[in-house]
């Protein structure tokens, strides 16, 4: 395998560019390995063999998506390079280990996450550790082969050349590097060199005291001993398996055995060869980087990859089993990262580590952690119903009692998403999803609790999730429209204005009102755009107006400005922008701003409203009366119309209407007629309503009563109906 390195004098060759680092790498490499390397070439040569194989490793460490499959080649590639003593593997390894995130883990498009680039890491050396294993099985088997097939020229010429033959044999049966037996058809031992006395503790006797078939372990392969039983009938010339064996201490002995039959002159069987590598401490290494690869080097609990390994097998159990799981987010725990420093916050996630791991102890339980600051529990059986409940109640538990961090006292906070059901029905990624949305309905509710998952919450919030990623493609493809709704003057009943609703139009959803998608707007930053959309198809459809209906059309149109638009820096600009392109006179447009979001607000935030209100653009105060606000503070705010909320005026609906809100309502119109602010009423739904607000000397209104929201061309044929 060769790959042909990049070309000297490139700005990446330089010493701290990629290809600078990659060949630092290399040359560590090569110094850590070649002394224990049977080569020819010269560690200068030795080095440029390796610097490829560098590549590849960089390519892999980098890939997306990852995939540490080809690092196998790599160690296949080793041993092609005839690096097989176990130092060279032990040597690379480590080199990997220290040195390739060091050099390499910034050379790719992305920069990877001291977490991910560990874990892809470790995953590296698992495969590369594979391929070297599976490179050295082959060419040992190969070398088996070879033996086997002197031995079995010893074994025949024997009778022709006794003495030469039996030198030939013993020299080849006593200096071969993998120990080798020969026991006849019953299984009993008749020859074993010194390397298999070796690897069985060195007591020869142990070896020969037992037959073949006696050497049984309880992880043998099932199809172990068939192989045997077929290869002793002669049916089967050889097989290969991996065995373990007990030693004469008791410990175990892991091999690669290969057994061939071995016939006489006319083709009977006639005894058996047994060529065994030892590969306890390959087996050690894998099992090692294997608990790497699926453990959290923090915490040391098991972590995503051995987790959803666990959640699977617990949805595939069998019929009439149930699956509980607790997925956990700590409380606040970016503030205590924040103060007290990363460190800090390590301990502290290994502290609750602890404690969850004495939280799920019974059989069928486990905790893992996902990454950050987010755990699971896991627990599997037929009751799961009241113990996954139990499980979430341990856990808040364990984490109320305060933990002592650096001299301090700190409690621990958790939010607690519980999803329960039978095996079978879900998927693992299906599962945590519906984990993670209802843990944060947990947090949204305060926190320090747990909550259950519910199919319609999450239907919810997968809808929620779907329209906000469709979102910035929808006013691209003008899925939005806008529908005005009359303001009417309640003296003499005429249109005075309309006010601007954007609606979205979803192909799935249908027609979607903006309380369904503004507040997801606002949560993404796509209110500016589609603010600013909404604020240009109205002023063109005002100025349309204006032009067509000289004999009475609208005066003003209402449009809605979100507290995201306040504080955006070009709220003016864009306004008078769309005004003059239009030709719309600034006394045709009032924008609606909530009472909630002039709360305490600065010079800073009113500055635009006050550029705009100088400019003759009218700003009304919506929703007044909601916000709790100092009446005082009206005479601050550059505003020129209150919109009375339809809270105060739902109890004049009916006659006779409620004293309270009169006297309520009376007073907000005083007081603001005082300041000479107009008053716009909303939600006016009946007749009687409307003639209590005339007579407490309201200037405008809007409601059903006069008409719903619908499109533009309707302002103009408004029929009046009571509701009542």
């Amino acid at each position: 395998m060769s790959i042909p390195a990049q070309a000297s004098g490139t700005p990446d060759a330089e010493p701290d560019g990629p290809e600078g680092r990659l060949r630092r790498f290399a040359t560590i490499w090569s110094r850590a390995i070649f002394p224990s390397t049977a080569t020819s070439m010269t560690r200068a040569e030795f080095e440029q063999h390796l610097l490829p194989l560098a590549r590849e490793l960089d390519t892999i460490l980098h890939a997306r998506p990852f995939d540490a499959t080809p690092a196998q080649r790599v160690g296949g590639a080793l041993v092609a390079a005839h690096c097989t003593d176990p130092d060279a593997l032990s040597s690379t390894l480590g080199v990997i280990d220290s040195y390739l995130v060091l050099y390499c883990g910034g050379n790719g498009p992305v920069v990877l996450s001291t977490e991910d680039s560990r874990a892809r890491c470790a995953r590296i050396q698992h495969a590369l550790a594979g391929g070297f294993t599976q490179a050295l099985r082959e060419r040992t088997l190969t070398e088996q082969e070879a033996i086997a097939r002197s031995a079995l020229t010893a074994r025949s010429h024997a009778e022709q050349a006794l003495h030469a033959t039996e030198a030939r044999f013993r020299a080849v049966f006593k200096d071969a590097a993998i120990g080798i037996g020969i026991a006849d058809l019953d299984g009993n031992i008749l020859e074993i060199n010194d390397t298999l006395t070796r690897m069985f503790g060195g007591l020869e006797h142990h070896v020969r005291s037992h037959k073949v078939n006696e050497w049984v372990h309880p992880e043998d392969s099932p199809h172990v001993w068939k192989y045997y039983d077929e290869l002793v009938r002669g049916e089967r010339e050889h097989y290969s398996v991996e065995k373990p064996y007990y030693r004469n201490d008791g410990t175990v002995l892991w091999t690669n055995l290969t057994v061939s039959l071995l016939r006489d002159s006319e083709g009977r069987p006639e005894y058996q060869l047994a060529l065994m590598e030892d590969t306890t401490e390959r087996r050690l290494l894998n099992l090692r980087l294997r608990y790497e690869a699926t453990h959290d080097a923090l915490t040391g609990l098991p972590n995503r990859t051995l987790f959803f390994e666990r959640l699977e097998k617990a949805l595939a159990l069998r019929e009439g089993m149930r699956f509980g799981l607790c997925y956990l987010d700590l409380d606040g725990f970016k503030a205590i990262n924040d103060s007290l420093g990363h460190a800090a916050g390590d301990r502290l996630l290994v502290e609750v580590a602890d404690r969850l791991q004495s939280c799920a102890t019974a059989p069928g339980e486990m905790v893992a952690r996902l990454g950050g600051d987010e755990f699971v529990a896991l627990t599997t059986g037929p009751r799961t119903e009241e113990e996954v409940d139990e499980l979430a109640g341990r856990i808040l538990s364990a984490l109320a009692t305060p933990m002592r961090l650096d001299g301090r006292e700190l409690t621990v906070r958790g939010s607690i998403g519980v999803v329960e059901g039978p095996s079978g029905e879900r998927t693992a990624a299906e599962v945590l999803r519906s984990a993670d949305i209802t843990m944060y309905r947990a947090k949204a509710a305060g926190g320090n609790r747990f909550a259950i998952a519910d199919a319609e919450a999450d239907a919810r919030a997968i809808t929620r999730h779907g329209l906000t990623t469709a979102l910035p493609t929808a006013l691209d493809r003008g899925e939005f429209f806008i529908e005005y709704q009359p303001l009417v003057h309640l003296g003499d009943g005429s249109v005075h204005g309309a006010e601007a609703l954007v609606r979205w139009c979803h192909p799935q959803h249908g027609v979607l009102g903006p309380d369904r998608f503004i507040p997801l707007a606002e949560h993404t930053g796509l209110i500016v755009p589609l603010g600013r959309w909404v604020l240009e198809e109205s002023v063109r459809q005002a100025n349309f107006w204006q032009e067509r209906h000289t004999d009475g059309g609208p005066l003003r149109i209402n449009v809605n400005l979100s507290p995201t638009q306040l504080h955006h820096p070009r709220l003016v600009a864009e306004t008078v922008d769309v005004l003059e392109r239009s030709g719309l006179e600034p006394g045709a447009l009032c924008l609606e701003v909530t009472e909630s979001a002039l709360i305490g607000a600065d010079d800073d935030l009113l500055k635009p409203l006050r550029q705009l209100a100088e400019m003759g653009v009218a700003i009304a105060l919506d929703d007044f009366g909601t916000g709790y606000s100092n009446l005082a503070n009206l005479r601050r705010l550059p505003v020129s119309v209150l919109k009375l909320d339809r809270s105060f005026t739902q109890g004049m609906q009916h006659h006779p209407a409620d004293p309270v809100d009169l006297k309520i309502v009376e007073g907000i119109v005083s007081l603001a007629h005082s300041l000479d602010l107009a008053v716009t009423v909303e939600g006016v739904e009946t007749g009687a309503q409307a003639e209590q607000l005339r007579q407490l000397g309201c200037d405008t209104a809007q409601g059903w009563y006069y008409a719903r929201p619908g499109a533009p061309d309707r302002i103009h044929s408004l029929l009046l109906a009571d509701a009542v």
